[in-house]
């Protein structure tokens, strides 16, 4: 038997255009003999279903998913040709079946992920059937899983599927997963991070680099306003508390309440349930790389 190798995986794939995993399989079934290989794709009909694979994906869905017990998430977005496809009740439950796998296979990379397993079926099989079923290219364009030991993740999905949040929060007592005030406040925070879009969580969890260039950028400004330099300072500051309370998620005016940060929101929520919550992090998938 011939050895597999990477070159003879690509250069069936290069012949077929089928997927990397299925050209693996092939060529391991005809121990190494490229033609055989190519006659057992065209068999199962995955050299044809290549042929699609090719074509742009720029519709699709943003599916979430959270574990039973809130400990674990996953965000996924699976790609199809159309929006009349993405609406598409078998593509939508095909895509539900993916994000299901991702959560509970947490894969560590794209090929790993092509190798899960829902039944006797990879997402691979399953993404190649969706192909043959609904007759356009499907792909995952990329996933996220997350899991804590403490705290619990929210979920909100918009726009049919367009945009999906995950954020994942951090508190003490295991009962304040299930308490209504934190249910209504989690979900409330991914929705703000839907809508305003944040950077990163809070003013510490910035890159340096960005703080840096924005500091510089607003230090330049200051400086055209022939103002004296301790002037200077306290406006390019000034601009900077200002990019904050724009861009860092818990400095932010709540979408519900701009009299309020959403951080005054957690403290009010962290004082009503007798625990301490606090955002950790979050995922923001828009459709299309967005």
């Amino acid at each position: 038997m011939a050895e597999i190798t990477a070159n003879l995986v690509k250069e069936l794939r290069e012949m077929t255009g089928a997927g990397m995993m299925e050209c693996k399989k092939a060529l391991t079934e005809a121990e190494g003999d490229t033609e055989k290989a190519v006659d057992i794709l065209r068999t199962r009909g995955l050299a044809a279903a290549a042929k699609k694979a090719g074509r742009e994906t720029n519709e699709g869905l943003i599916v979430a998913k959270i574990a039973d017990d809130a400990l674990s998430a996953a965000l996924v977005e699976v790609n199809c040709e159309t929006d009349f496809v993405s609406r598409n009740e078998v593509f939508a439950a095909l895509a539900d079946k993916v994000a299901g796998a991702v959560l509970e296979g947490c894969p560590a990379d794209a090929e790993a992920l092509l190798e899960l397993t829902i039944g006797k079926d990879t997402i691979a099989d399953l993404l190649t059937d969706g192909i043959h079923t609904i007759g356009e290219n499907i792909q995952v364009s990329r996933f996220a899983c997350l899991a804590t030991d403490k705290g619990a993740f929210s979920s909100y999905i918009h726009g049919g599927g367009r945009l999906g949040i995950l954020v994942q929060f951090s508190f003490d007592k295991p009962e304040t997963t299930q308490a209504e005030t934190f249910k209504v406040v989690s979900r409330d925070i991914a929705m703000q991070v839907a809508a305003a879009n944040p950077i990163a969580v809070s003013k510490e969890s910035f890159d340096p680099e960005i703080i840096e260039k924005e500091m510089s950028i607003y230090k330049a400004q200051a400086a055209e306003s022939g103002k004296p330099e301790n002037i200077q300072e306290q406006i390019a500051a000034g601009r900077l508390k200002k990019f904050y309370a724009e861009n860092a998620l818990v400095e932010q005016a709540f979408i519900k309440d701009p009299d309020r940060s959403v951080t005054q929101v957690l403290e009010a929520a962290s004082k009503e349930l007798g625990d301490t919550i606090s955002v950790v992090s979050f995922k923001r998938f828009g459709l299309g790389g967005l």
